[in-house]
């Protein structure tokens, strides 16, 4: 057997990400035995399985999902190389790989991507949305170009540059009336059911540290690790939730919640852009860097992120 070649680990990463060899065969434009003969190759050259054939489909062992996560940071290294030699005169070029937390990405990642493509066509900008924690984690393996985190002042593999400060709120269901001029303790929020943030989420860790200084008892009715799911959740009536500013820009017409600003205490995350410290910087990532604070702003000067601030204007 010769060594692993490119179109068995393109195979290798398609049937994990779809479960299904005859997916990954049409994504591939392959016929199935081929993909099948692919994955059997790369088998009997390592000499494990890496997938257990189920009923439900393709699933990847311990090694097939190790090794996947390598391929794709291997593919994604060969495309980005592709993409920044190909001769552009004058246009910047390249595959960027942008990280929003999901608290803010409903806000800016079409206004980024409109931006982008549209004063640089030659930049493919993929965009990944998740919490904090995981976000850092994949900066720091190298499937990341940049990231928003939050509650970051740096660390040995990264650097955190600050953007932005914003509060905590309350959400309720409309009929609550909560007004975003109104400011709302934390004891009256803990006065009833809380949708919590999962354990080990770095909110959850924030409204639990609020709470032990307001000297009030969480009723947790509901823990999820889905924003959105919070929300849903606060709408049909099963409870509050505490979210940031960010997460509920889009639902203050007072038609399905009512949020209001945390007070006593008063609860402020820091939102910071992270890249990684080693490394040439390609000029594509720069740029879309530039342009991801550029919609920042603009997010917070045009009034469409509640109760941020940035800053370098504080």
């Amino acid at each position: 057997m010769g060594p692993m070649d490119l179109k068995q680990l393109k195979a290798l990463v398609t049937v994990v990400e779809t479960g299904s060899v005859t997916r990954a065969a049409e994504l591939l434009h392959l016929v199935q035995p081929a993909v099948t003969r692919q994955i059997r190759a790369l088998e009997h050259e390592l000499g494990v399985p890496l997938f257990d054939r189920t009923h439900q489909g393709m699933r990847p062992t311990k090694a097939g999902a190790s090794l996947a996560d390598r391929a794709r940071r291997a593919l994604t290294e060969l495309d980005r190389a592709r993409a920044e030699l190909t001769p552009a005169t004058g246009a910047v070029t390249g595959i960027v790989t942008v990280g929003l937390l999901e608290s803010a990405a409903e806000l800016l990642a079409e206004p980024l991507a409109r931006a982008v493509l549209r004063d640089h066509s030659g930049i493919e900008l993929r965009v990944q949305t998740a919490y904090s924690g995981h976000l850092q984690q994949w900066l720091d393996d190298g499937d990341l170009d940049l990231s928003l985190l939050y509650n970051l002042t740096g660390s040995p593999s990264l650097n955190a540059t600050p953007l932005v400060r914003e509060q905590l709120w309350a959400v309720a269901p409309a009929d609550c009336g909560l007004d975003p001029q109104e400011p709302v303790r934390f004891a009256e929020v803990a006065a009833h059911p809380i949708i919590m943030p999962s354990p080990g989420h770095g909110l959850h860790a924030l409204i639990t540290g609020a709470a032990r200084r307001a000297g009030a008892e969480l009723d947790t009715a509901i823990q999820t690790n889905s924003m959105s799911l919070q929300k849903q959740l606060v709408r049909s009536g099963q409870g509050w939730t505490i979210l940031p500013a960010v997460g509920i820009a889009g639902d203050l017409d007072g038609s399905t919640l009512s949020a209001a600003p945390l007070c006593a205490p008063e609860v402020r995350r820091s939102i910071v852009l992270g890249t990684p410290r080693t490394g040439r910087v390609p000029p594509a990532v720069e740029v879309v860097a530039r342009a991801l604070v550029d919609q920042i702003r603009a997010a917070v000067h045009g009034g469409r992120w509640p109760s941020a601030v940035l800053q370098d204007e504080q």
